[in-house]
């Protein structure tokens, strides 16, 4: 059974729901909820989906796989649910975003205003076993995730696709740049933002990009919807 997002994704993505590898796939995440526990929530998985569909998307945010402490993870990538504790990865992104274009610290780590505006926060691998990161790597995930990206690709509409990492830079090869544009840095994770992640400007970078193809930019300050 395929998920319904009731929004152009159902469409887009009626092939890879029928390809063999999710099949696979989802034989696995059956067996994984069942045998522990698995973030986010199976009712989330497909959050991203749901908040910005297919025809909306004006960026990407592509990070790695879900947080997996209890609680946290919701289906958007770097997000987490309401009186959630800010992750640290979250708190570098917030650190960047007012260094960037001078937000305030937001309250909450809900990043839903910026679904609400087009931002399509995805990641390379969208579940994850409780206290083991990467645990559900190399099970079709990546696959799956290359072929919304290739859907993505695909569009007229040009996007604005920011790639933190080296999991979400290996998907670069699979935008068409002749159309779209790539901001990339490392991964905001408190390993690894002070290698090129702080003063990287993904955000103001973003608007300038979006105001060359005449679209409206992303007012970042509203992370909460």
């Amino acid at each position: 059974m395929k998920p319904e997002f009731n929004n152009g994704w159902d469409d887009v993505l009626d092939d890879v729901f029928s390809a063999p590898f999710y099949q696979e796939l989802r034989g696995f995440l059956k067996t994984e909820y069942a045998a522990g526990a698995v973030f986010p929530d199976m009712h989330d998985i497909w959050n991203a989906f749901r908040q910005t569909p297919y025809e909306n998307v004006k960026v990407v945010i592509l990070g790695q796989d879900p947080y997996h402490g209890a609680g946290q993870a919701h289906g958007l990538s770097f997000s987490v649910q309401h009186g959630v504790r800010t992750p640290p990865s979250l708190r570098n992104i917030f650190k960047e975003l007012e260094s960037d274009i001078g937000c305030a610290k937001p309250e909450s780590g809900s990043l839903t205003g910026w679904t609400a505006q087009g931002v399509l926060l995805l990641n390379t691998v969208l579940t994850v076993r409780e206290g083991k990161a990467h645990s559900h790597r190399k099970h079709g995930w990546e696959q799956f995730t290359d072929a919304v990206i290739r859907k993505l690709s695909g569009r007229e509409e040009p996007i604005v696709f920011i790639l933190w990492g080296r999991p979400a830079q290996e998907k670069k090869r699979l935008i068409d740049l002749t159309k779209h544009v790539t901001i990339e840095s490392v991964h905001p994770s408190p390993l690894s933002a002070s290698r090129g992640f702080f003063g990287s400007k993904p955000f103001s970078r973003t608007n300038e990009q979006l105001g060359k193809w005449g679209e409206l930019p992303i007012d970042w300050c509203r992370t909460d919807s």
